[in-house]
């Protein structure tokens, strides 16, 4: 079991994901919770492609935190 982090922005009418550690492995969708679920499916299918063509899996290295700041 891997964690992979994913960046999620907020657009005009839905929400958009990416992951940095693979590269292309996107989604988008209405909510933020769908477009989770997205993420984890695109993820696990990115992932079984890599394995179907023995390609080494990239171990996650990307870390996120949230800060706060006076505004």
């Amino acid at each position: 079991m891997a964690k992979y982090t994913i960046i999620i922005e907020k657009g005009e009418g839905n929400y958009s994901a990416y992951c940095p550690d693979l590269p292309g492995v996107v989604s988008a969708a209405e909510t933020e919770e769908e477009t989770v679920e997205l993420m984890k499916e695109a993820i696990e299918f990115h992932l079984d492609g890599l394995k179907a063509d023995r390609i080494p899996i990239p171990k996650p290295t990307i870390l996120a935190r949230s800060v706060e700041v006076a505004v």
